[in-house]
């Protein structure tokens, strides 16, 4: 591992490329969905097509991300997501722009982040030291976050200047680059145990024994699948909250996104420096209450009050920060190397299936609810998951060094 350092460096660099331009293209569709139809239900509709079959994909997949070759999975992953939205693109150019066609590519980008999420977080413990995962964390936060901060800002200027069609190609560009800088770095694989030859059932058992097997690791997934069920619909919603209760715009919205990301680089960017040796899920349960009451305490402000709703959404944006760092770290330090890609392949499975559930009520909670009332509801029940947390010993037992 002496050369960890470089191999970071050049994965960094291709993968910044690939993530700021994926950043731009789906915020710019994002604007596009919100301005050419200003419909929640539609907006819910795009998030479950970009979820579903990366949660059906993930229960399997994990499987084949541990006995494939990892830097092979990632580089035919973000091959196919390219190949995809050319195919996509060129529709547009040739015909009507539909709301259909966005669908479908946001399917096919799910389907192919089903291999591409875990094979790249499955291959971190094997390029570096134990003691730099967090830090390692962090700074993957930080990059994150920059293209969080640079791609609403270039996808609401390219959305503004030119077609969807020729927005679409930003993102086959990333992943070209992204799949030429894999080529420079050698990914090792773990060891291949007898265990390969079997059944995809009998394995995904083995991943799902990998978890349960340490104690408080199966309360850690639930809380936080809970977490993204009470999340997801409050994320959808962000756009409409400022166009409808702000009255905002093109330039509004960016700025959320932009903020949003500036709190996220903050919070990836202290993980990063600290190399904290805190309670690891100590950490997480704060970040669930930082985040809850920042989405609560949205609600409940006035159409007037779009500055304070700016800074809260960069609280909410340094709390999702750490949260994703520390709690990929966790499961990074406790869950053997072999099974990795089983364990967050299904993990983000479990996440998405509830998000989707509560997505299918988006109609219910935007326009019989209330989207101010969404926020505080959901965000509430998000800190108060935070706080029970800190009530559960073999939880807190996991995140002890």
């Amino acid at each position: 591992m002496q050369n960890w350092k470089r191999t970071f460096a050049i994965l960094w660099t291709g993968q910044f490329i690939s993530i700021i331009t994926s950043s731009l293209v789906n915020f710019a569709v994002m604007l596009w969905l919100s301005i050419e139809y200003d419909s929640a239900v539609i907006l819910a509709n795009s998030a479950i097509a970009g979820f579903l079959p990366q949660a059906i994909l993930g229960l399997f997949s994990g499987v084949y991300v541990d006995q494939w070759n990892r830097k092979l999975t990632m580089m035919l992953a973000d091959g196919f997501i390219a190949l995809c939205t050319l195919a996509i693109s060129l529709l547009f150019y040739f015909g009507e722009p539909q709301v259909f066609l966005i669908y479908v590519l946001l399917a096919l980008r799910s389907a192919g982040s089903a291999f591409h999420m875990p094979a790249m977080q499955a291959s971190i413990p094997l390029l570096a030291p134990e003691d730099q995962l967090l830090r390692i964390s962090g700074i993957n936060q930080t990059i994150q976050s920059v293209s969080t901060i640079g791609g609403p800002a270039l996808g609401a200027l390219a959305i503004t200047y030119l077609d969807i069609e020729h927005v679409l190609l930003f993102d086959v560009f990333g992943a070209a680059v992204a799949i030429s800088s894999l080529f420079f770095i050698h990914i090792p694989d773990p060891e291949k145990t007898a265990k390969a030859a079997e059944s995809v059932f009998v394995q995904i058992r083995e991943g799902v024994r990998a978890v349960v097997s340490k104690s408080g690791m199966g309360l850690l997934f639930l809380f936080s699948i809970l977490v993204t069920f009470f999340i997801m619909p409050i994320a959808i919603l962000f756009p409409l909250m400022t166009l409808r209760h702000f009255e905002g715009g093109k330039f509004e919205m960016s700025v959320i996104e932009v903020v949003w990301g500036v709190g996220m680089l903050i919070g990836g960017s202290a993980l990063g420096i600290s190399n904290t040796k805190m309670n690891k899920v100590a950490l997480v349960n704060f970040t669930y209450m930082a985040l809850g009451l920042a989405l609560a305490v949205s609600g409940l402000l006035s159409s007037s009050q779009f500055v304070i709703f700016v800074v809260l959404t960069g609280i909410g944006g340094m709390a999702s920060s750490i949260y994703y760092a520390t709690f990929n770290t966790i499961i990074q330090e406790k869950i053997e190397p072999e099974v990795l890609g089983r364990v967050f392949a299904m993990f983000g499975s479990l996440s998405l299936f509830p998000s989707i559930l509560g997505l299918l009520g988006i109609g219910i909670f935007a326009d019989d609810l209330g989207i101010n009332l969404t926020f505080i509801l959901l965000g509430g029940m998000t800190a108060l998951l935070g706080v029970i947390s800190f009530f559960i010993p073999k939880m807190m037992g996991i995140g002890r060094a």
